[in-house]
């Protein structure tokens, strides 16, 4: 897949051998901010989490228009349909991924990696030496594909007494 960047905040990625239909990144308008929420907790479902799991990470995962201006945003879009989202923070010399989501029915489909090249780009224009990553442990091997590292556990935000991967992305090296 080829990556065609259309100026600072937006690009296009394109299939060269299946031609498959071009998908967008763009930062998302807070309108979205309801339907970022739906995907944040679809693909959360996907690892196979019942529905009261699911509902006890909405608010960790619900996304407000407020975040918009706080974290560093970007969408998915294929086809006017948002697949994708993925949002990091920056706290001095270090980043910090707070969501990366696409839809189930667009995975395997290189949406995960262009956003993953997206924030690591930004984070590097930023000047960030790394981002951290607190994983599901279902998408841990999805992080480590893109370079990252493990260094340890982190408590999940959402369900006392759960541990989550915590990974981390070195940019300088």
């Amino acid at each position: 897949m080829d990556i065609c960047i259309r100026g600072h905040d937006e690009c296009q990625l394109v299939s060269v051998k299946a031609k498959q239909p071009v998908v967008t990144l763009r930062p998302p308008r807070p309108s979205e901010c309801p339907a970022l929420t739906e995907l944040c907790l679809i693909s959360k479902a996907h690892w196979g989490y019942d529905a009261a799991f699911i509902e006890a990470c909405r608010a960790e995962l619900t996304v407000h228009p407020s975040d918009l201006t706080t974290d560093r945003y970007q969408v998915a879009e294929r086809d006017g349909i948002v697949v994708g989202v993925a949002a990091f923070s920056a706290d001095g010399e270090r980043g910090q991924v707070e969501l990366m989501f696409v839809d189930p029915a667009a995975m395997d489909q290189g949406i995960g990696r262009a956003l993953m090249q997206w924030l690591i780009a930004e984070a590097r224009a930023l000047g960030l030496s790394a981002i951290d990553i607190e994983a599901d442990p279902g998408a841990a091997g999805f992080y480590e594909a893109m370079g990252a590292r493990r260094v340890g556990e982190a408590p999940s935000g959402s369900i006392p007494g759960r541990m989550l991967p915590k990974l981390v992305i070195d940019l300088k090296a």
